[in-house]
């Protein structure tokens, strides 16, 4: 349940009285659909007109949200819903839970080779965190992500 004042302050964030574009895709919580969801993330912020630099940066931001749902929940289904409100794109993976708390970037070695991805997901969003699924089981993270529009063409005369 979010408090009212939770809410406003996201209807704040999210640009509220903005339409908002919404698009919610579900895949298999394998190691193989990550590529899938980074594609289909990167195929609609373009119909939406958004820039490179953001396409490529929530292609990473879902990419790492997708991954750490597939290697520390037992779920069998990810949830993924990407929406636009305007000043900012919003992320949100949400697994099915049977993982181990909650998300929380570690401190990784020089020499580690994992360990890093909330760190990104952190740099490149302006606010990220994650609730219980509304289902009750699982758990949604999200990232918001600054959006930039693409350049407009200019109509022929």
């Amino acid at each position: 349940m979010v408090s009212s004042a939770d809410a406003l302050r996201q209807d704040r964030r999210l640009g509220a009285g903005v339409p908002c574009r919404r698009d919610v895709f579900r895949l298999p919580a394998l190691g193989a659909s990550v590529a899938d969801a980074r594609g289909r993330v990167r195929a609609r912020l373009l119909e939406w007109d958004l820039d490179a630099e953001l396409r490529d940066d929530a292609g990473l931001v879902v990419t790492e949200l997708f991954t750490n749902a597939v290697r520390h929940t037992r779920s069998e289904k990810i949830t993924c819903v990407l929406q636009d409100a305007g000043r900012v794109i919003r992320l949100e993976v949400t697994d099915q839970g049977h993982g181990s708390g909650v998300p929380m970037p570690c401190d990784a070695q020089d020499d580690e080779e994992g360990g890093r991805g909330l760190l990104l997901v952190s740099l490149l969003s302006v606010a990220w965190g994650s609730d219980p699924a509304e289902t009750g089981a699982g758990r949604m993270v999200w990232a918001e992500l600054a959006a930039h529009r693409g350049p407009r063409a200019l109509p022929d005369h």
